[in-house]
Formats: C-alpha cells, sequence, structure tokens
C-alpha cells in the first residue's frame, strides 16, 4: 500500500481499562423475559474431504441451505471447509453434517471454538481490470489466499467482495494482493457490521500529533477501531452509536489538538463514483488523442492517394525507397502504439504474470503485428533501392481508436447500469436542522449541520417539502410523507406523534419534529443501498458459463489466428488460389497477415463477460425502484423457474393486524381482570395475535396511556401453540385447541361449539385456561389483504400454483383460503413443519417460493429456492430472504416473478447476441467469404465491430430501465383497510 496507515482497536473490560476488541457479528435483540430463542445464531465449521470443483462445493451448499434454520453456508473448495451459520431452535450441527455426508462426501466437524471463528466482508473497487478473463483470474487469486473463504470479482461493476477471516488475514494484505496483481484497489467498505466516519484532519504536522489524537479517541467509550491515512490525513473510526457520534468525535480531535487542527467530513471526491467520472474522462482523453494522430494516417493510407497531387507529394522519396508519406505515418502512429495505446502493454502484462490471457493481449498482439510489419517494411525500404514497402500503419491506430471508444461508450454506458444506487444515495439530504430542547420540551437553539454529523437521540426538525434526514419516529407535529421513493408507495402516509419515518422519504405539508433512531448506515436507506450492491455483486449461476469460456477463450482466439495466418500464407505459396484474389498493394505474405490480424482483433470476451452481470444490475437496480429488493443473480435465476407459491398467512395473505372482535367467557369473572391475566401472559411474545390481544386490553383501560401489566413469571412460549405463565400465583395458557389438549385441559362441549361457529366466520379463536381450567374464547379477526384474490388470479393465469401453509387452525386456514381463491391448505404447522412442506413440494418437482413475514418463516424462506420476505416483517425474515417486498403487497410478488422472467429473457438475448456475435464474425475475419464475394474485413473495422459488440450487449441490458410490470396489476383494489 502507498500509504501508511496506522491502526487501533479497543474496548472496555470490566476494570475500566481498555483491551483488544473481540468481533462478533450482529445479533436481533428479543424482549427480556423470552425464553424462546428462534434468533440465537450459532456457527459451526466442517471439514469436507472428496470435493473437486466448484460445482462440489455448490451441491454442498445447496443441500444445507435447504435444512430448516440455516442462515449462511459458505464451502471453500479449495480449503476443503464448510462453514455454516445457523439457529439451534431448528437445526443442529450433527444433522448438517449427516446432510453434507448424503451428498457424498467425507465430513468431520473441527473442534474448535467456533464463535472465535468470525469472517467479515470487505468490498474493494478495483481499476483496469479489461474483460472477464481478468475477473476470473483475480478472482482464482484472492480465493486461494490463506484465510478467504469467498471471493467475488465482477467485471461490470468493477468491484470484489471478499468473505475472509480477520485472525488470520487483514484486509490491507488483501489490498496488497490485489496491487501485486497488476491492479489498482481502492477499499469501499471493510464490513457491513460496524458505524463508520471517515474525518479529514486538518493541520496535524507529525506523527507524534496523530498518536496523541488517536489515543484520545480510542478512550471514549463506544470508539472500536481507528485506522489513519497519513498521505490523506484522513481518520476512519468504527464507533456504537449508542454511546458516541460524529460531533463528539470531532470535538474530541479538534480540543486535543489545541486549536490548531481542524475536523471536516472526509470529501466525497474520493469516492467511486467520482473514480468512475474520471475513467470515463480518461477513455474520452485517450480517445481524442488518438484520433488526433489516427485520422491523418487514415487519410494518408485510404483517401489521399486519390488525390493526384496530394499522392505525389506523399510518393516522394526521401531515402532510397522510403517515401515521405511512409515515413509521416510512421511518425504518426507511433505514439498511438506506445503512448496512447500503453494501457493495453501494461493489461497484457499484467494478465499474462498471473498465468492468464486477456482482450490486452489480442490488442496488443494483433497492433504490434501490424506495427511492426510496417516498420520492418519502411526499414528494408530506406536500405533498399528497389524493395517497395507496404504498410498497415492504419491498421494499428485506427484499431487502437476504435476500441478506445468502445472502451469509452462501455463506461459509460455500464455506468448507467448503477444509477439505481446513485439515485438511493442522493435520497439523503445534505443538510438538516438540528433542534435543542430544554427538559421540558422548550425549543433553545436551532442549527443548521451536515445530516452525516446526525447523531442518535438528535432532534431534528423538518419542514414542508424537505427530506427526512434519518430513521426516527415522530415526536411533535402531523403531516403526510411520500415513501415511493423508499418503498414504491405511491400515496402519501399519514404520519403523528409516535409513527416511524425512514430516512430519504419527503414530509409533505407539515412541520414534524423527530427523533433520531437509525443514523448513517444502521439507517433504512442505507440497509437498502447495501443490499442492492450486495445483489449487483453476487453472481448468477448462468454466469458460470461464461466464466468457464473466458479461461480457454483468449488461447484458442490466438491459436485461430495464427492458424488462419499459416493456412493463407501457404495457400498462398502454394499457389492454391488465383493471383487475382492478391490486392494489388499486397502480396500473399500481407494478405494473410491482415486476415491473422482480424481474426485476433475481432473476436470479443467482454461481450460474453457482461451478458449476464449488466442485465443482473439492471433488474435489480429496477426491482428496487418498484420497491422490491432483490438479493442478486442467484436469486433472479430461481425466481424466474418459480412455479409453486406457499404463502403464510398472517401478515402475507391478511392484513398483518389482527383485532379482537368478539371475547365469550365461560366462567363468571370480570372482563377487565380477564384481560389483565391474558395480557400479562402475552406482553412478552411477539406474536401478531398476541399484540392484537394487548390492545384491546389496553382499550378497557381507558385511563392509563400505558399500563402496567402484572408480573409473568415462569413465561414460556410454544411454537406454533400459544403462551404460558405465572400470572398472580395463577396458571395462565393462552393458545389455540392443541395447546389445551397437549396441557390435558378439558375442552366443553359448548366451548367446541363456540370454536366451529368463530372459525366458520374466518376468525382465529383463541382459548384462555387459568388454573388448568377453560375460562375464555377470543375470537380474532385478520382481514385478507387486498387485491390477494385477484393476485392468486394472476399467478394461476402464469402457471404459478398457489398453497397457504399457517400456524393457524384449520377451520380458520380454510376460510381465508378460500377468499383468496387458493385450493390447498396446510394449517397447525410449525415452523419446522413449514419447511418440511416445502421441501416436500420440492421433491414432486416445483421450484417453490414462499412468501412469509415472521420469525417461524424464516425456516421455510431458507429451505425455499426463493424466499419471499413481506418488508412489514421482522428482521430475522427479512435477512433469511432471498427477496424483500418492501410495500407489503401481494402484488409485488408478481412483479419480481415477471421482472426475473424479463430479466432472464434479456441476459438469454445478450448471450445470443455475445455467441452469435463471436461464432459468426470470426470466420469472416478469417477470410470465409473471400473466395466466393470478395469480401474481407480490414483489421481496423474488425476491431470496431468488437467494440461495438460489447456496447450492444450493455445498451441491451439497459433496455430493461423500461421495464413496466403486468398490466393486470394496475386494475387491482389495493386501498388500505384502516383498523381503528
Amino acid at each position: 500500500m502507498a500509504a501508511k496507515l496506522l491502526s487501533w482497536a479497543c474496548i472496555r473490560n470490566e476494570n475500566g481499562g481498555l483491551s483488544p476488541r473481540p468481533h462478533y457479528p450482529s445479533m436481533p435483540k428479543y424482549p427480556k423475559g423470552v425464553n424462546v430463542s428462534f434468533d440465537e445464531e450459532s456457527k459451526a465449521l466442517f471439514s469436507v474431504i472428496g470435493m473437486t470443483c466448484t460445482a462440489c462445493a455448490g451441491s454442498v451448499e445447496k443441500a444445507v441451505k435447504r435444512l430448516p434454520g440455516i442462515k449462511e453456508a459458505v464451502v471453500d473448495v479449495l480449503n476443503n471447509r464448510a462453514q455454516v451459520i445457523f439457529y439451534p431452535a431448528f437445526v443442529n450441527e450433527e444433522t448438517i453434517r449427516e446432510t453434507i455426508q448424503d451428498v457424498g462426501f467425507r465430513v468431520t466437524m473441527i473442534k474448535e471454538d467456533t464463535n472465535d471463528i468470525y469472517t467479515q466482508v470487505c468490498r474493494i473497487h478495483i481499476k483496469e481490470m479489461s474483460c472477464t478473463s481478468c475477473s476470473t483470474t483475480l478472482e482464482s487469486a484472492l480465493q486461494a489466499m490463506h484465510g478467504v473463504l469467498k471471493a467475488q470479482v465482477v467485471l461490470a461493476t468493477e468491484e470484489a467482495e471478499v468473505q475472509y477471516y480477520p485472525k488470520i488475514l487483514s484486509y490491507y494484505q488483501i489490498l496488497e494482493a490485489i496491487e501485486d496483481a497488476g491492479f489498482e484497489a481502492m477499499l469501499i467498505s471493510a464490513g457491513e457490521d460496524r458505524l463508520q466516519i471517515q474525518l479529514q484532519v486538518l493541520g496535524i504536522r507529525t506523527e507524534n500529533s496523530v498518536r496523541i489524537i488517536g489515543n484520545s479517541l480510542q478512550a471514549l467509550p463506544g470508539v472500536q477501531d481507528i485506522d489513519f491515512d497519513l498521505d490523506l490525513q484522513k481518520f476512519t473510526i468504527s464507533y456504537e452509536p449508542d454511546l458516541t457520534g460524529p460531533r463528539t468525535l470531532i470535538k474530541i480531535i479538534e480540543s486535543t489538538g489545541s486549536g490548531q487542527v481542524k475536523a471536516i467530513i472526509f470529501p466525497e471526491g474520493g469516492g467511486r463514483e467520482a473514480h468512475k467520472q474520471e475513467e470515463i474522462k480518461r477513455y474520452y482523453r485517450s480517445f481524442l488523442w488518438s484520433l488526433v494522430f489516427s485520422v491523418p494516417v487514415f487519410l494518408m493510407s485510404m483517401v489521399f492517394m486519390y488525390l493526384p497531387g496530394i499522392n505525389h507529394g506523399l510518393d516522394t522519396k526521401i531515402v532510397n525507397m522510403l517515401s515521405i508519406g511512409e515515413m509521416l505515418r510512421w511518425i504518426l502512429s507511433t505514439p498511438v502504439q506506445f503512448i496512447i495505446g500503453r494501457r493495453f502493454y501494461t493489461g497484457s502484462y499484467k494478465a499474462l504474470r498471473l498465468g492468464s490471457a486477456n482482450m490486452d493481449v489480442l490488442i496488443a498482439l494483433g497492433t504490434n503485428a501490424a506495427y511492426f510489419y510496417s516498420f520492418y517494411s519502411i526499414l528494408r525500404a530506406a536500405t533498399s533501392k528497389s524493395f517497395k514497402s507496404t504498410d498497415f500503419f492504419e491498421t494499428s491506430s485506427m484499431l487502437i481508436s476504435f476500441i478506445l471508444l468502445g472502451k469509452y461508450l462501455e463506461v459509460l454506458a455500464k455506468g448507467k447500469t448503477s444509477e439505481a444506487i446513485v439515485k438511493l444515495m442522493d435520497l439523503a439530504p445534505a443538510t438538516a436542522t438540528l433542534l435543542t430542547l430544554d427538559n421540558e420540551g422548550n425549543l433553545m437553539n436551532e442549527e443548521e449541520l451536515d445530516s452525516r454529523l446526525i447523531q442518535k437521540n438528535d432532534i431534528i426538525k423538518i419542514t414542508p417539502g424537505e427530506k427526512i434526514a434519518c430513521d426516527g419516529f415522530v415526536v411533535w407535529g402531523q403531516s403526510h410523507v411520500n415513501e415511493s421513493m423508499i418503498t414504491g408507495e405511491s400515496r402519501p402516509v399519514a404520519k403523528q406523534k409516535g409513527d416511524m419515518v425512514i430516512g430519504g422519504t419527503v414530509n409533505e405539508n407539515g412541520v414534524l419534529r423527530i427523533k433520531a433512531t437509525r443514523v448513517g448506515s444502521e439507517s433504512a436507506l442505507s440497509h437498502i443501498v447495501r443490499l442492492v450492491e450486495s445483489a449487483q455483486m453476487a453472481k448468477a449461476p448462468v454466469q458460470k458459463f461464461a466464466d468457464r469460456i473466458s479461461k480457454f477463450f483468449v488461447p484458442l482466439i490466438i491459436i485461430l489466428s495464427f492458424g488462419t495466418w499459416l493456412a493463407w500464407f501457404l495457400a498462398g505459396e502454394l499457389n492454391s488460389y488465383p493471383k487475382s484474389w492478391i490486392p494489388t498493394s499486397m502480396n500473399s505474405f500481407q494478405l494473410a497477415l491482415q486476415f491473422g490480424i482480424s481474426v485476433m482483433v475481432i473476436a470479443c470476451p467482454c461481450a460474453l463477460g457482461l451478458a449476464t452481470p449488466t442485465a443482473v444490475m439492471v433488474g435489480t437496480g429496477v426491482g428496487a425502484s418498484q420497491g422490491v429488493l432483490i438479493k442478486g443473480g442467484q436469486a433472479l435465476e430461481s425466481t424466474y423457474k418459480v412455479n409453486c407459491i406457499v404463502f403464510d398467512k398472517t401478515g402475507t395473505l391478511t392484513i398483518g393486524k389482527p383485532v379482537v372482535v368478539n371475547t365469550r367467557l365461560l366462567k363468571n369473572m370480570v372482563l377487565r381482570e380477564f384481560y389483565e391475566l391474558v395480557a400479562a401472559a402475552e406482553v412478552n411474545s411477539e406474536h401478531p395475535l398476541a399484540k392484537a390481544v394487548i390492545e384491546y386490553a389496553k382499550k378497557l383501560r381507558l385511563d392509563e396511556e400505558n399500563p402496567v401489566w402484572p408480573e409473568a413469571l415462569n413465561f414460556e412460549s410454544i411454537t406454533g401453540h400459544g403462551v404460558k405463565a405465572i400470572v398472580r400465583n395463577k396458571e395462565v395458557l393462552v393458545g389455540n385447541k392443541s395447546l389445551m389438549l397437549a396441557q390435558n385441559i378439558n375442552i366443553p362441549l359448548d366451548a367446541e361449539e363456540i370454536l366451529s361457529e368463530t372459525e366458520g366466520l374466518a376468525q382465529t379463536g383463541i382459548l384462555v385456561s387459568i388454573d388448568r381450567e377453560l375460562v375464555g374464547i377470543l375470537a380474532i379477526s385478520d382481514p385478507l389483504k387486498p387485491g390477494a384474490r385477484e393476485v392468486v388470479s394472476i399467478l394461476k393465469a402464469m402457471e404459478v400454483k398457489s398453497i397457504v401453509v399457517t400456524g393457524d387452525n384449520w377451520g380458520t386456514a380454510n376460510s381465508i383460503a378460500k377468499e383468496a381463491g387458493i385450493d390447498t391448505v396446510f394449517a397447525e404447522a410449525k415452523p419446522e413443519n413449514k419447511a418440511e412442506k416445502v421441501k416436500e413440494l420440492q421433491d414432486e418437482g416445483y421450484v417453490v417460493a414462499m412468501v412469509g413475514d415472521g420469525i417461524n418463516d424464516s425456516p421455510a424462506l431458507v429451505a425455499a429456492d426463493v424466499g419471499m420476505a413481506i418488508g412489514a416483517g421482522t428482521d430475522i425474515a427479512i435477512e433469511a430472504a432471498d427477496i424483500v417486498l418492501m410495500k407489503s403487497n401481494l402484488e409485488d410478488v408478481i412483479t419480481a416473478i415477471d421482472l426475473s422472467r424479463k430479466t432472464f429473457f434479456r441476459i438469454r438475448l445478450n448471450y445470443l447476441w455475445a455467441l452469435g456475435y463471436n461464432i459468426i464474425s470470426v470466420p469472416v475475419a478469417a477470410g470465409a467469404l473471400f473466395p466466393s464475394t470478395g469480401f474481407r474485413l480490414p483489421p481496423w473495422i474488425a476491431g470496431a465491430a468488437m467494440a461495438a459488440s460489447s456496447v450492444s450487449v450493455v445498451c441491451s441490458s439497459l433496455l430493461l430501465k423500461n421495464y413496466k410490470r403486468p398490466k393486470e396489476l394496475d386494475t387491482l383494489d389495493v386501498r388500505g383497510i384502516t383498523i381503528e
């Protein structure tokens, strides 16, 4: 690395001192007192013997991911290891080991403290990659590094994503490895699990000053890691937002510097977009300079020969047979070949040093062949009184010019494929209005500041028409907020005190004061940006086809090019074709040389390499703009094959806001006391039905805004059935019929009749037992989502089968399914049962998508070929899913399937063009049409065709930006249902 870096890492120990900080992945938090641990993660590391290729690793990974409760599985074929992150509530290490063994490999669990075997993911911007051969070679080099678990390099985004063990390897070493391979590397992020800020500190003169400031910062509570770049005078600080924030950090830096230093947010000029713009400008300048030299060479070779006066002057001899025209063409083409075209030499050197060949190798060989043959020709003419030279300087110079034009158009078009991320980033406002309030809430001060300096718990003022600067909740005022840029929901959403708001959305008509809850990289907008970035990095399985071809494409073209030259040369020497075929200005050797060069420069490996990633980038970007977050090419490829969708009921088919509509007491009790016991037992549950009970219980205590419920002891959540607790020395059971039967609670005949009546009305019956006696039944209704029936009907027309799988009772499930138009229902299913049902459908030959929103859906979301999480659902469900439906509308299920089908149609079209171009153009360039038609392709035209091929593939992918969702969805009635 060119820059000198200093680093700190710290955590406060129990004695108040500082000690090295271990790192653990962030985990969801659950309410205090809850015993069920669906969100607890564990890691297991396995030694897998017998894997020989990436296909083996893929089969292991897929088998493991189909198990219930698997969050992540990464298989390292080089080190014969598999790391699995899983939820112990649903699966254990032995089951995972047996599953891998069933695939056909020898497996042993590595007996180490797996909590210490954590990984981090860094993302790196890489410059100077010319084609897919560069990306695959670099990916292999990174994958071979000790400590790297997984590496992905994507040509279209010019980025690498590396998952590595930080105890073995640092991201500095990864950057150095990329630079050693001959590419420029710039760190984008060192991991998504920490909040970071970059501060430029002006006025630092010595390393001692840096250490003093670093020590002051690391002494702050909440500061985790500190890096300092001496060249850029930049601090990169990782911190806990609950304990500190950017304004505090700036204050400490400036106070430590005794007023001699100033800290500011590091200028954005060092970002990826600036690098992208610089690359575009660089290619544009190179192309213009190449034209300055190449156009005169072209005119002298192709035009001026037909103008007698000019032609006579150019043919004037200088030394022996060397003419003025030849001398000028040599002088003008030399800077194009060696200065402007220098990038092709350096690119070739880098590729060959890594043991591969890329597009730069083809261009360098082709232009060198033309240039050095021409140079030999004029050198011989200058030393001979009889040799008449023929040069191809226009071939080398015009070839470089056209290729530079193609690269300029390509980077310009590739920049447009990632416009979705740029637009998302631009949603965040540059400034925000910070309010200072006294203890009574009275306004003391109001100031404008950089929105990146907002800290947790700040009070921010939002005026009408202003963008909301961060995630938070309303503490004062009411208004309507336009959230379409985040969720795709076109209608403004009403906001009042207590309502959550999302950073980047627009306040419509009222003044709001919000309290910041999630800032910086914690915000929903940042999370969406990361999801889209990760999606654009993730390769679709179909990309493997291009990766395999790229390994032998360039060597094959070099062999074909040499074979073409040799065949035409020998044919000419052996008089196998008429002498009249040879142009008057050439001999057989020169004709053969032109055919060989044309073959070498017309072949285009880039078009194949760009066919999939550019379409995936545009497709995922379009999805994000419509509120459908697709997590990469794998998800896209699986979704377009989906022919069966499994719907959860509560919160998915229904609106997810159940309300208590009826209460039937079987014993004489005061209703308020009854609900106090029930609410006390349910308050620790995250289930939507539990929340409905709590809300109804609150209405019975109107005298209190936030009532305190009696203490619940020995709380137990019984998955798929209900809850159990001791309240006021009474055993309270709240749940479904199966819970009561499992606990040997007698259900009277009249209770059975009430349950049947309730279920017949598509309501859920909740039974309440106190001291092992059934005392009441609650009827809870959760209305079907608007448009659900129409969505199911459209899916049927798309030949996609719909199924309901729910933990609710059979009566309610059947009623909701009938209302939605779904024939197949599976009710009273536990989380593991849902996953098992998904696997049964897969065994029957279906490609299954699971649509769910709750923690209990996560095993099924993981097991399905495609998991779709409702955006309003739990974090764990969203994490487990392949696709997130931000608007929580079922119509987006159709949008996701339709968009994936359109995207893969475009990918197929791109491959058809890329393969068809190479299959047709190479024989034409080799002279296949020359004997019958006299048509031959000059090398500089072949180079122009090659450049146009890459551009056409990117432009083809860009047509996806015109995607419109199916017209049938525009007629759906999706007006919201208001729950009082």
